[in-house]
């Protein structure tokens, strides 16, 4: 058998490509349409949001973090305020620990503005943005999920594999 000739090859290639692609967009189509009838179906009930249960959890953690750390941001800058004469090694210990935070504070004030300097600096003089040309920007795609269900649906609806062996494969998976 000879080598085929690279005309053979891209013409062999561009089918495969279009072939490709005209599968994956029925199959985008078909997993479209199974997320719309479930989301439009008037029976259809959310019984549970776990991502938004989630997102509301680790937003309470951070509320209940920067709070408690506020609490002790104020008791530190009292014990760092108050004037006692007579003072304990615990009320030192207050004060230079409140000390060292508004240290600290004002050191990561002083890097965020710095960052942002750099920053605006680094972008240059601001630009405005074209308006009338909006069909130039390019829009970004969504992404779809494809299950075995959706392709075994397609292969169930082509005229070419509707009775290979490879769809009676996906049955017995």
């Amino acid at each position: 058998m000879e080598e085929p000739s690279k005309e053979f090859s891209a013409l062999l290639s561009h089918a495969v490509q279009e072939r490709l692609k005209t599968v994956i967009e029925k199959l985008s189509v078909i997993a479209e349409h199974r997320i719309d009838i479930i989301k439009n179906e008037p029976r259809y009930e959310v019984l549970q949001d776990v991502k938004g249960q989630l997102r509301f959890l680790e937003d309470l953690d951070r509320l209940e973090k920067k709070r408690k750390d506020e609490v002790e941001r104020e008791m530190l800058l009292r014990a760092a305020k108050s004037r006692n004469k007579n003072e304990d090694p615990e009320q030192a210990k207050l004060k230079a620990k409140a000390k060292e935070m508004q240290r600290a504070e004002m050191e990561e004030m002083r890097q965020r503005d710095a960052n942002m300097a750099a920053l605006k600096a680094l972008q240059g003089p601001r630009k405005k943005a074209k308006v009338d040309n909006a069909d130039d920007m390019p829009l970004r795609q969504r992404t779809k999920r494809v299950n075995m269900r959706d392709l075994t649906f397609l292969m169930e609806q082509e005229k070419d594999l509707n009775k290979s062996n490879l769809l009676y494969r996906t049955y017995l998976k």
